[in-house]
């Protein structure tokens, strides 16, 4: 058996497809004529924006304007003047043929978004190399394989499937999908998951296990993988899979219903999202709000910062497309790792602890004033509630709220309606804010719990370091305790608190966190449905006992099998 990441849930049982593309050899030519070369790559650009056009309205009739917004991004890079310009200047004043000069800058790029830990930006890796791919195969005149026609049903075996992949995969043949690389949140991932197809990826070495015609089961909720299992293996997984589908069923069923325990406790499902594109998603599987919206994603792929009526249409946008149902929109969580071409930012050695977020907007406030003013303007078409993000201070939190204040009487001196009862909240995912948020509590109308940081910084682990990611835990005990401590100073102050981490949508940590007593959880649209049906099952009261258990075990270990054991 090997073991991947979960990308998309359901159970695949099929014949192995491997897609080993052809590793192009880029051999560095001399040019003597480097404006007839400046002209190849021209032509290749113009085919692969004609490519990438078709792409664009081939996803948005199959799949969905969301996972279409994907190839805009690719026509962006493609158009971008200093992407092109530093291509060009590569050209002449090297003298080199266009293929070389492609790779050679491409992989610069690629290089500086990998090394970012930030989950968004590391998928603007994944989608130069496929612009680069794209255009190398054009100049070399190389045929890409296509999944688009296959002659039967299978599972896709391959290093990695990048969105072009699978956007032309014929949907009715696909059983699945395995890679080598990837994240969840990778562009493929996130496809597999809009067509409910199963996939895991992060699989160590699976082009090399698997030949064509091999007998493949997978589970994209465990990531587990089996080759060539023995029929033992294949009845049980075959029942598996009967109760998965019937399970989908019911969970169709259950749209519209309260999010509630048995015993009656209520909470709040919502989504993450991070344009107004994403909505479609939330509202498919019947969010209950949006609990986060990432407005830096508003900032990115662009070359100026977006203005205040930009800003006010996409938060409107979201706002009206909820019809009233709770969007917290967190301001700007830029800097440090996440850098914008237009900004000028300082290097660091540790970015994460650095000059990002609610520390950039306190230092450069038109940036702040420019957001809030659009996000208190959009306030009067929906129910919009206002979060910082990396608040580390009770001055900092302050500052911020003083500064919102002020805005708020600008709008008003100019006659602009906004909510005057907008809800202001922030963010717990710094330690010292946990430890101290009996006092925040008495600050903000709700706290929102990013579990993502919060874990980060409790363990002093960096997941992206690959010999200590195994430290990077959930079930972390000192975790657990953390986040109680904020429910139960939350509930002292009579404000709500959510959480829009990673945790939230942990089907193992949903039953703790109902017995801590969150209020509002937060997480990807596809998980919305399965969160529901998981928290319906449930007494708050069982909950409850269970979490005394639980904060008291001594490893992360030791409460991921107390749960496993105890929680069915």
């Amino acid at each position: 058996m090997l073991k991947g990441i979960g990308a998309s849930p359901g159970i695949a049982i099929g014949k192995v497809l491997l897609k080993k593309d052809e590793k192009i050899e880029i051999e560095k030519k001399n040019i003597n004529n480097t404006e007839i070369e400046i002209d190849r790559f021209n032509d290749a650009r113009d085919t692969a924006k004609e490519q990438i056009q078709e792409l664009h309205r081939m996803t948005l009739e199959t799949i969905g304007e969301t996972e279409a917004k994907i190839f805009e991004a690719h026509r962006m890079i493609l158009d971008d003047p200093d992407f092109l310009q530093q291509i060009e200047s590569e050209i002449k004043s090297q003298e080199i043929n266009a293929e070389y000069a492609i790779k050679k800058i491409t992989d610069a790029f690629i290089q500086i978004f990998e090394n970012i830990e930030d989950e968004y930006m590391k998928e603007r890796a994944a989608d130069i190399k496929d612009v680069s791919n794209r255009l190398i195969n054009i100049l070399q005149g190389v045929e890409t394989a296509d999944l688009s026609n296959l002659d039967e049903e299978a599972i896709i075996v391959s290093e990695d499937l990048t969105p072009s992949d699978t956007a032309q995969m014929d949907k009715s043949k696909v059983l699945g999908f395995v890679t080598e690389v990837g994240g969840r949140t990778s562009h493929s991932a996130i496809m597999a998951r809009t067509l409910e197809i199963p996939a895991v990826v992060g699989v160590d070495g699976i082009t090399e296990a698997v030949n064509d015609g091999d007998i493949v089961i997978f589970d994209g909720d465990e990531g587990k993988i089996y080759i060539n299992p023995e029929d033992s293996i294949i009845e049980k997984y075959k029942n598996i899979k009967k109760r998965y589908e019937k399970f989908r069923e019911k969970l169709e069923e259950i749209k519209g219903a309260e999010s509630v325990t048995k015993d009656g406790f209520k909470v709040e499902l919502a989504g993450n999202i991070g344009t107004p594109q994403d909505l479609e998603a939330v509202l498919r599987n019947d969010g209950e709000g949006i609990g986060l919206y990432r407005t830096e994603f508003l900032y990115m792929d662009r070359d100026s910062f977006p203005n205040e009526e930009e800003q006010f249409e996409a938060y409107k946008a979201v706002a009206e497309g909820m019809n009233g149902k709770p969007v917290v929109i967190r301001t700007l969580d830029i800097g440090g790792d996440k850098e914008l071409s237009y900004l000028d930012l300082p290097e660091e050695m540790n970015p994460f602890l650095g000059y990002r977020a609610i520390r950039l907007c306190l230092d450069k406030t038109d940036i702040f004033i420019t957001q809030l003013r659009a996000i208190l303007r959009a306030s009067n078409y929906g129910n919009i509630k206002i979060m910082f993000p990396m608040i580390s201070s009770i001055e900092e939190l302050r500052q911020a709220k003083e500064i919102l204040d002020n805005t708020k009487y600008q709008l008003r001196k100019e006659g602009v309606k906004f909510d005057e009862n907008i809800e202001v909240g922030m963010m717990v995912e710094i330690p010292a804010v946990a430890v101290m948020s009996d006092l925040f509590a008495k600050e903000v109308d709700f706290f929102s719990i990013g579990t993502n940081d919060l874990i980060q910084y409790t363990t002093a682990v960096d997941r992206m370091n690959q010999k200590i990611s195994h430290l990077y835990n959930q079930f972390h005990p000192a975790l657990l305790r953390l986040i109680k401590q904020v429910i139960d100073n939350g509930h002292k102050e009579n404000i709500w608190v959510g959480m829009c981490g990673e945790v939230a949508g942990d089907p193992k940590l949903i039953p703790i966190l109902i017995g801590m007593g969150l209020n509002e959880f937060s997480m990807s649209p596809i998980s919305i449905l399965k969160a529901r049906w998981l928290i319906r099952d449930l007494s708050q009261k069982d909950m409850k006992e269970m979490v005394e258990k639980v904060i008291n075990l001594p490893t992360a270990e030791e409460v991921k099998n107390f749960i496993d054991e105890n929680i069915k």
